[in-house]
């Protein structure tokens, strides 16, 4: 969602990409539709489902069926709701103007400078913003279209590039590959067991980024392996 550009308080233009608007509106009452839909259907289905004397669990069913439906509607819609705020919550938010880029998510939110950013790109469903040593200042899931990002960063005289300038540069990791920093391979370890954990949080695989990254290593994920590169001089980076 791109909303009207705002000023800042020194008069320059402001760019918002991904604010809620009348789209996450519409989402989310879509969503609590859905959720009194599904509601009123189960309530539905377990009165039917009472009437047949071959089907097992009775008791959970029977408990199902004793509830109202339109109290079965009503947490439906609730639920619809949550699930909505948990999709606006966790979607990237990118404030632009001349002087800096903010990044916000999951209540996260980043500030940089303009004059630390060299360039921006987008891989795959991933913003990443690259510093002039050549590290990753961030790198961050983003749904938003990728033609209203690029022309946003550009609108504002970022440097967009169609592609990571450095990827010829990454080298698939290994367990104890030679040639990293002290560290960094333990690092790899800890993440790569992450990465192949079912429902493991990103918030982990990001702390591991970063801590990669103060040891100048860049990392990106392809089908949950890993690819590394080193940088001139090591910096701060999240994803």
């Amino acid at each position: 969602m791109r909303r009207k550009p705002e000023r800042d308080p020194q008069g320059g233009r402001i760019t918002v990409l991904g604010a809620p608007g009348w789209r996450s509106v519409l989402l989310c009452a879509g969503l609590v539709l859905a959720g009194a839909g599904v509601g009123w259907l189960v309530g539905l289905l377990a009165d039917w489902v009472l009437t047949l004397p071959w089907v097992p669990m009775q008791g959970p069913v029977r408990l199902v069926g004793s509830v109202p439906v339109a109290v079965l509607s009503a947490v439906g819609a609730v639920a619809g709701l949550a699930l909505g705020l948990v999709v606006q919550h966790e979607q990237l938010v990118i404030r632009l103007s001349d002087e800096c880029v903010e990044l916000t998510r999951k209540g996260r939110e980043q500030t940089f400078p303009r004059d630390a950013v060299a360039a921006v790109f987008r891989d795959g469903k991933q913003l990443v913003l690259l510093g002039h040593a050549g590290g990753e200042l961030t790198r961050q899931e983003c749904d938003l279209d990728a033609g209203r990002v690029a022309a946003a960063f550009t609108g504002h005289g970022y440097g967009w590039v169609d592609a990571d300038p450095h990827r010829a540069e990454f080298r698939r990791w290994v367990p104890d590959t030679p040639g990293l920093p002290e560290g960094a391979n333990a690092l790899l370890t800890a993440r790569q067991k992450t990465l192949e954990k079912n429902g493991s949080s990103d918030d982990d695989v990001r702390e591991l980024r970063e801590e990669l990254a103060r040891l100048g290593v860049v990392v990106r994920d392809e089908k949950r392996r890993q690819y590394w590169r080193t940088v001139r001089e090591a910096g701060p980076a999240a994803g």
